[in-house]
């Protein structure tokens, strides 16, 4: 990633981890020395519990993982961290449940990919593991979940309303052809008017406003 770095000076690199093992001190220190490395990434939890996180195979526990999100911060502390989160594992209690609504305070992600467990062919889960909870009980598990997101990412996001943000533009916005859309190193969504902004070119915004998922403002000139 380093190499990367020094060899595109000019282009924006986002690192992605699929497992949180792959996030090591050398990792983070590299992301906090490149401008040109965004200051987010992905860490995925699925699970508060440590033994759903044994059941899911994932090789790690509450307390490592959070050891882990306190080196980044430390490291980086500029830099954002989404996660995925599954409610309703098999066998998963209510206890457990809450043990994952308690990580996800702890840490205050600025962003997560929330899923009710699905039984997979073939997977370790499906081979050893009952899909015992009900499909209403996982609804509910995964709307708590979501609705404790929402405040934690309005929370995170809504410290960037006055600073001006660097923003890769990436096209017209949904709502608007006057607008465009764009992320800013840590993989916010920004919207703007126009102006003379161009797509695939990075501009300076300034954020007046923001909802939990997407901030907004204007051009710099």
């Amino acid at each position: 990633m380093e190499l990367v770095a020094q060899a595109c000076p000019e282009l924006w690199i986002r690192f992605s981890t699929s497992h949180p093992k792959d996030l090591t001190d050398d990792v983070a220190e590299v992301i906090a020395k490149y401008d040109n490395i965004c200051n987010y990434i992905h860490l995925p939890i699925q699970s508060g519990n440590n033994e759903i996180l044994k059941k899911m195979n994932r090789g790690y526990t509450r307390e490592w993982y959070l050891n882990r999100i306190e080196a980044l911060r430390n490291i980086a502390p500029k830099c954002a961290i989404s996660t995925d989160i599954i409610t309703g594992f098999c066998g998963e209690t209510e206890e457990q449940h809450a043990d994952t609504l308690s990580l996800m305070k702890e840490v205050g992600f600025d962003m997560a990919y929330m899923f009710k467990y699905s039984e997979r062919p073939k997977t370790l889960a499906e081979r050893k593991y009952e899909d015992d909870v009900p499909e209403e009980v996982k609804a509910r598990r995964l709307s708590e979940v979501i609705e404790l997101q929402r405040a934690n990412s309005y929370d995170r996001i809504k410290q960037y309303i006055g600073t001006l943000q660097k923003v890769l533009v990436e096209g017209p916005s949904k709502k608007s052809d006057d607008d465009y859309a764009g992320r800013t190193a840590q993989n916010s969504m920004v919207v703007f008017p126009k102006g003379k902004a161009k797509r695939g070119t990075l501009v300076e915004v300034k954020i007046l406003e923001c909802t939990s998922m997407t901030l907004k403002g204007e051009l710099v000139d």
